[in-house]
């Protein structure tokens, strides 16, 4: 396993002109790309902002990596839906394989949990399950995908962790990465530390290596449920047994009880979601998505993105737009007035991700560094050991209108018109026009 490297060590300086796109904002390093916040332009000549991954060198240069990445990035580009990312691009530049894929302003599941710990906020239990259901309707959506012929495509995640879970100012909830953890056969290929964080969340057949269908996704969405229920990670690593070790005997413990209206049907659920034999399993995240709106409905915890967006405005608009102007400001140029270089040079190789502190346990991997192939700012890393906490559901009133300034805005400067005796002579003529028209 390759050792980890300083992630604030920046690989080139910005911004940075690649093929097409400037990059001109370094996300963070994920386990197989070092992620960019970049603008492009269309073959239309259309300027949007997007994601750019350019692939670590010691995966870019395996010739069956670079296959199955692209035939992986070729059916996340069929997938078209509200709960997913949709990735527009994919090839090589300046002998670097990337990936472009949609720009999402918001937080990953990670980040928000973490800025709801890092100001104490409790997670409301309604906007908890909200988020798992648009989730579970992003992964029911790619699982039925069929090709134009009516055949189907067969996509699996694989990935399913919060780091891949974006969460946006409007309340959207987006997965991205789809089939991206499938270019990688050898996990031990995988970053020290980074196989620990991804096997937090795989399916006991997916950990002893088996061949992995939906009900592996299903699991990991399940987890993520549980945790977010119970308020900590599932799986801990326990001297003489590592979490890969955990997840390959499937050893789930039980769901704490947490107030929750109707406890013992929700635990069946979860359960259910989290069963180590893969046939005693929900067999589709559709099918699980159903039974959790059911007992969402009887117990009246449902949410809506409206709700869930006005939550997220009140606690983090300020700063996001701060972040969004940062990124206009960089975007148009302003960041820098040196012109962008037009070569990229490559990683060295061997070059991989950094572990940075843990999301719960200091002594345990950060799911930020783990994996880290998102598509929004990494929040600085919070020194907390706990989820926030799970609260009943709360009704959320309409945010205040805030009074009115002391002072009041000037007014506009009036509109330039013509002078008064044009007016006046104007107004003259049409007089005299309708008295010859009335003796006429």
């Amino acid at each position: 396993m390759a050792p980890p490297i300083d992630p604030e060590e920046p690989e080139f300086e910005l911004p940075r002109r690649f093929g097409r796109y400037v990059l001109f904002d370094r996300i963070g390093r994920g386990g197989m790309a070092e992620i960019y916040l970049a603008r492009g332009t269309t073959q239309m000549g259309a300027v949007r902002l997007a994601v750019v991954k350019l692939v670590l060198n010691r995966f870019a240069d395996d010739p069956g990596f670079g296959v199955m990445l692209t035939s992986e990035a070729r059916l996340a580009a069929r997938l078209s839906h509200g709960n997913v990312v949709q990735t527009f691009d994919l090839g090589r530049e300046e002998g670097r394989l990337y990936i472009a894929m949609e720009y999402v302003e918001g937080y990953d599941l990670t980040q928000l949990l973490k800025k709801l710990r890092e100001r104490k906020l409790a997670m409301p239990a309604d906007f908890g399950f909200f988020v798992v259901m648009e989730m579970l309707r992003g992964l029911d959506y790619a699982h039925r995908r069929t090709d134009d012929v009516g055949e189907a495509l067969g996509i699996v995640h694989r990935d399913v962790s919060p780091s891949n879970v974006l969460v946006s100012l409007e309340g959207e909830v987006k997965l991205c990465d789809f089939g991206i953890a499938r270019a990688v056969s050898d996990l031990n290929d995988l970053p020290e530390g980074a196989l620990e964080g991804k096997a937090a969340y795989m399916s006991p057949e997916h950990a002893r290596g088996e061949k992995v269908d939906a009900r592996a996704d299903v699991f990991s969405a399940t987890t993520i449920l549980w945790e977010i229920l119970a308020g900590r990670r599932m799986y801990k690593a326990q001297e003489g047994r590592d979490v890969l070790a955990l997840a390959r005997s499937g050893e789930v413990p039980p769901l704490p009880d947490r107030g929750l209206p109707d406890y013992p049907r929700l635990a069946a659920i979860v359960a259910k979601g989290l069963a180590p034999n893969r046939n005693d399993r929900y067999a589709s995240a559709g099918a699980l998505r159903d039974d959790l709106e059911d007992y969402l409905v009887q117990n009246r915890l449902m949410a809506s993105p409206m709700r869930f967006g006005a939550f997220l405005t009140d606690h983090f608009e300020d700063e996001i737009v701060t972040l969004r102007r940062e990124r206009e400001r960089a975007a148009i140029g302003e960041a820098s007035d040196r012109p962008p270089p037009d070569v990229i040079p490559k990683l060295p190789a061997g070059t991989d991700e950094h572990l940075a502190a843990s999301l719960l346990e200091d002594d345990a991997p950060d799911l930020d560094a783990i994996e880290r192939e998102s598509a929004v700012t990494p929040a600085a890393p919070a020194p907390s050991s706990d989820f926030p906490a799970l609260v009943a559901p709360v009704q959320l009133t309409a945010p205040e209108v805030s009074a009115a300034p002391a002072t009041a805005p000037a007014a506009a400067p009036a509109r330039g018109g013509p002078p008064v005796w044009v007016v006046l002579l104007g107004v003259v003529l049409v007089i005299i026009a309708i008295a010859f028209a009335l003796k006429g």
